[in-house]
């Protein structure tokens, strides 16, 4: 399988589907169901693609995609679980991801900063060639009804399993959630990536979420940088064309 195959058959991970430190707040808000001295909380999604970090994991926007995360946290901010959710690419080895993951969530004393480290590993039944592992590190902060995340993403093992290949993201997510719960967030960062025959790339999001009777819905615009010249995705930019994404969200 050629570099531009590989690449072309991962899947990037579009966010959690719950923050990581929901989990830990999840934890405080909840204490009647106790498991391990903390609460298991799930998540589950429904939206007409999957993107991350600008590019459609699901052939572009081929079909829709069910996802679903099961966690647990304490009150201490630690928190596990893991994430699922349906894929389509080429390979016809490639049609899940699923994604453990273990972290930690608290502020700087009372600085009002907040922080979020977690591992999280790709995982792919049938196609573990593509596996590999990141390190996400976030560091956030509130100002009123706005708030602000800084995210450095390290891979720590070969960037799907391409020899020599690693990657980092940067990125800010800005945020704000109006007093009539409709809330506007977005991300711009760009995906860097190292090693031969390797280029990174930019990309952004913007959209608008709200909960109506006990579900969530997410209306948001993806976009990033990549065109014809790129060296990896440059034969196959559909992937990475501008696109609006919906999706429903239920977590129990």
């Amino acid at each position: 399988m050629t570099v531009k195959m590989k690449l072309h058959y991962s899947l990037l991970l579009s966010g959690l589907l719950l923050s990581a430190s929901s989990f830990a707040q999840a934890a405080e808000s909840n204490s009647s169901s106790e498991v391990l001295g903390g609460t298991i909380t799930g998540n589950l999604t429904f939206a007409s693609d999957y993107v991350f970090r600008g590019e459609s994991e699901t052939m572009d926007g081929d079909v829709p995609v069910v996802q679903g995360t099961l966690g647990w946290g304490n009150n201490d901010g630690w928190y596990a679980g893991v994430f699922a959710s349906n894929i389509k690419f080429a390979d016809p080895n490639l049609e899940i991801v699923t994604a453990p993951f273990i972290g930690k969530a608290g502020e700087f004393g009372d600085s009002g900063f907040t922080y979020d480290v977690m591992v999280f590993s790709y995982l792919y039944p049938g196609a573990s060639y593509s596996n590999y592992t990141e390190l996400w590190l976030k560091v956030g902060k509130q100002f009123g009804r706005a708030n602000i995340q800084l995210e450095v993403t390290p891979t720590i093992d070969d960037w799907f399993g391409v020899n020599g290949w690693q990657g980092v993201n940067y990125a800010i997510h800005p945020s704000y959630a109006f007093s009539n719960g409709v809330n506007v967030s977005g991300s711009v960062g760009y995906q860097d990536l190292d090693g031969e025959g390797a280029e990174g790339w930019g990309h952004w999001n913007l959209g608008l979420s709200k909960v109506y009777l006990g579900l969530k819905f997410d209306l948001r615009y993806h976009g990033s940088t990549v065109d014809e010249t790129h060296k990896v995705y440059g034969t196959q930019t559909e992937i990475f064309d501008d696109r609006l994404v919906i999706g429903i969200n239920k977590s129990f």
